[in-house]
């Protein structure tokens, strides 16, 4: 085997990779939402569950709903100025 430098990319002479096509940028791109959604969800759940007790609970459940309210007013109002 021959001696590489320390950092040196392992690979002589990497493969093409294929172009993706339509359907496969629209997997893609499909796969980052659903992740996009489940990486927030698990974000809120670990924030609710680490909520000493029921009141704490509902208090975080309060706050994450009024944000996301906020957010989507916010976005709502942006889209109204710009159309």
């Amino acid at each position: 085997m021959t001696e590489r430098r320390r950092g040196q990319w392992p690979v002589d002479n990497p493969v093409e990779l294929p172009a993706v096509d339509e359907q496969g940028a629209q997997h893609l791109a499909l796969t980052a939402e659903q992740a996009r959604f489940h990486v927030t969800l698990g974000a809120i759940r670990a924030d609710l569950e680490a909520q000493p007790s029921q009141v704490c609970r509902h208090a975080a459940k309060r706050r994450w709903i009024n944000t996301i309210a906020a957010i989507a007013d916010e976005l709502d109002q942006q889209l109204r100025n710009t159309g």
